[in-house]
């Protein structure tokens, strides 16, 4: 009997057993199960000895869904959907996955938004999260430009929260002169449980785009574990810090833009913010394949950045330990330095972060940042690992090699701080 969507079935691999519902997938080659708790896994379907269909999806029936007119007198807001916890629900009672991304199925889920504006619900991809690759932000970007073209207000989209910072820093990245607000949403509870945060995530968001000037992308999520509050986080230096909370993303070497009280609906800036401006819209959508991180570790052999080397990559963000050190001052370790010259010396470009998320490495203090300094590697200052590696991969794109390298070390959409001030750090 074939699986499909909506069907109960249990996955049968070499090393375990998962039961679920069957997700739709059309995006990659990954089994996705919605599990009993509400999450969604992928499988890989390689390793998927079997898929045993335990009950079919058996369709309910339903009532033609009521059209919802365009209020002239609201603002519109286009949804982008690409998938992710907050785009998967399915009917427990009868086992099927609601796919449908209509603009009545949104208002259908998110009643309170059709009080605040026009919805336009758009389908543009349907997967988690991880399995995202840049060809997927060139069709986000597609998708951007098109609603600006219809003139929207606003945009939100949403998108699952493992790559959701990433995903912002990219699009952060593309565009130039944004003339509306895009704002990307997650939810760490998918919207079919109790507990889910998706609600007050989009709500928190469409209130801030039709009541502020604030153009430009950035991240919509929870406060604090309660549904009290959201804050507005900046596009470049967000990072999520948890695996389940709903508070998990945090600005790092930064503030939050500003905070929304779901409750009271009062928005309340945090930091100075870009506002809307008449100058050109300029999208540079293309990014390098050939781009890698590579972490420290002790024991490490220079085996990695051979590959690298050999397969003629054209990038690689070095996260280093402490104020960006790499394994390279002893005897032992001269085999790393000695490969990473080798990287640069082949065409390829090479930054360092730090491990400690907080804080910025620093070129001049130990003779190990001084050795890496003197063969080329370029200072990635306070950026976050995975902005570094996003910027890299898209000025790659989208200049040649010596500007690339100019333009890494200079602060183009807030990603480098000229100085931290220690109010830019957990409490």
């Amino acid at each position: 009997m074939t699986a499909k969507p909506g069907d109960r079935v249990k996955v049968i691999t070499k090393d375990e057993i998962k039961e679920g519902i069957l997700m739709p997938n059309e995006e990659t080659d990954s089994i996705i199960i919605k599990l009993d708790n509400g999450y969604n896994i992928g499988i890989d379907n390689k390793k998927a000895k079997e898929i045993k269909v335990i009950e079919k999806y058996k369709a309910k029936e339903t009532t033609s869904k009521k059209e919802i007119k365009k209020d002239n007198k609201k603002p519109t807001i286009s949804i982008l959907h690409t998938g992710g916890t907050i785009a998967s629900k399915v009917d427990y009672e009868s086992g099927g996955v609601v796919a449908s991304f209509s603009d009545e199925d949104f208002v259908n889920m998110f009643p309170e938004v059709k009080k605040i504006a026009n919805i336009k619900s758009i389908l543009v991809s349907n997967m988690m999260s991880e399995d995202m690759r840049f060809f997927h932000y060139k069709k986000m970007s597609d998708s951007i430009v098109k609603a600006i073209k219809d003139k929207v207000d606003g945009i939100i989209i949403g998108h699952g929260t493992d790559t959701l910072a990433l995903t912002a820093a990219a699009l952060s990245f593309v565009f130039e002169n944004l003339p509306i607000p895009v704002i990307l949403v997650g939810s760490q509870r998918s919207t079919d449980r109790g507990s889910t945060d998706a609600g007050v995530n989009l709500i928190c968001a469409a209130e801030f785009i039709i009541k502020t000037d604030f153009i430009g992308v950035g991240i919509c999520m929870h406060e604090n574990t309660s549904d009290n509050s959201c804050l507005i986080l900046p596009a470049t230096k967000t990072k999520k810090l948890h695996t389940s909370r709903r508070d998990a993303f945090k600005a790092v070497n930064d503030k939050a833009i500003a905070r929304v009280n779901y409750e009271t609906k009062k928005i309340e800036f945090l930091k100075k913010y870009e506002k809307k401006s008449k100058e050109k819209l300029i999208i540079r959508d293309k990014f390098e394949d050939k781009v890698a991180i590579i972490k420290s570790y002790p024991n490490m052999f220079p085996d990695l950045i051979d590959t690298l080397t050999q397969k003629g990559y054209k990038g690689v963000v070095l996260e280093g330990t402490g104020i960006g050190l790499m394994p390279t001052n002893i005897k032992e370790n001269k085999m790393n330095l000695d490969a990473i010259k080798k990287f640069m010396d082949s065409g390829g470009i090479a930054v360092i972060t730090s491990n400690c998320i907080f804080g910025r490495v620093h070129k001049d203090i130990y003779s190990g940042t001084r050795l890496l300094k003197n063969i080329g590697v370029i200072s990635g200052q306070d950026m976050l690992t995975e902005t570094a590696f996003i910027k890299l991969a898209w000025l790659l794109g989208n200049f040649k090699k010596e500007e690339a390298k100019e333009l890494m070390t200079k602060n183009l959409k807030g990603e480098i701080n000229e100085r931290l001030l220690g109010d830019e750090f957990l409490d």
